[in-house]
């Protein structure tokens, strides 16, 4: 688990884990980013709980190489401690993994704390549905190219075989973690999840969305305290994800995809700037704006 300052949800996020005993005995390794919130001595006095200080914010991918290579597990689960697991959830993803040696991750069902499922199983997306989501999601959010990449149309109750799977609550198998190096440690936030499961995919192991395993995910607890600087950490990744994959005559596109990833950058920004406009301007009248 990668935390920082992750509050009073680092310790529910930690009991939940502790609780799920549905395929044995749980090891809990918790990385701390130099937290400043004294969310960590809430865990770190817990008999199964391991707290490594990184002394300094190393970001997701860091961060979960390091957990990861202390822990003694032939399973490994990464998750956001703003999660909360829902017992049963190990068995099932336990044994989705027994049924295929060749399932390098799982991902579980995750629902928003209101219990809508959040789509965290998706598809790579072509260049066509990379650009439409990326312009047209910020104000119309079921617009066709983001319902191809985030695969809305699928029955969240059905087990399925998936391009990749949300980091904010993964499990990986160690064989597969180490066939493949691990996590990119040059994403620092935000596509190391993607860039994971495409490396996984091109090593020959399969990611697959488990709905009998489920994650409740509160989300964007350390995007809202510094929302902008997460934009750019955002579209950063985009580009190194974008520049790793793009080989051969494919690399001669790079230019124009870099301008489109900036051009959303810019979009982006806009759109979080009106949505601030709005919510104060919501607050000096009394009332409020729905989120878009």
């Amino acid at each position: 688990m990668v935390n920082y300052d992750g509050g009073p949800l680092l310790a529910s996020c930690v009991h939940s884990l502790l609780a799920d005993t549905s395929a044995g005995r749980v090891e809990v390794v918790v990385v701390d980013n130099d937290s400043t919130d004294g969310s960590v001595a809430t865990v770190d006095a817990l008999p199964q709980v391991r707290v490594i200080t990184a002394g300094e914010n190393l970001g997701y991918a860091r961060a979960a190489n390091r957990g990861i290579a202390v822990a003694r597990t032939s399973v490994v689960a990464v998750l956001n401690p703003d999660t909360t697991t829902v017992r049963g959830s190990a068995a099932a993803v336990m044994a989705r993994f027994a049924a295929d040696a060749r399932i390098g991750a799982v991902g579980p069902r995750i629902d928003e704390a209101d219990g809508t499922p959040y789509p965290g199983a998706r598809s790579f997306p072509s260049l066509l549905d990379a650009l439409g989501h990326g312009v047209l999601f910020f104000w119309w959010r079921d617009n066709p190219f983001s319902r191809r990449y985030r695969q809305t149309a699928a029955d969240p109750a059905v087990t399925r075989k998936v391009d990749w799977v949300s980091g904010s609550a993964v499990w990986l198998r160690r064989e597969a973690l180490d066939d493949i190096g691990g996590w990119d440690e040059r994403y620092f936030m935000y596509m190391e999840d993607v860039d994971l499961c495409w490396r996984l995919g091109r090593a020959g192991w399969s990611v697959v969305y488990e709905p009998g395993a489920r994650v409740v995910h509160l989300g964007g607890t350390a995007t809202s305290r510094r929302p902008y600087r997460m934009l750019v950490e955002h579209h950063r990744s985009m580009w190194l994800y974008t520049r790793t994959r793009a080989t051969g005559v494919r690399r001669l596109s790079l230019p124009l995809l870099g301008l489109g990833i900036a051009a959303r950058g810019t979009l982006a920004v806009v759109h979080r700037w009106l949505q601030g406009v709005g919510a104060r301007s919501g607050a000096r009248s009394g009332g409020f704006r729905r989120a878009n």
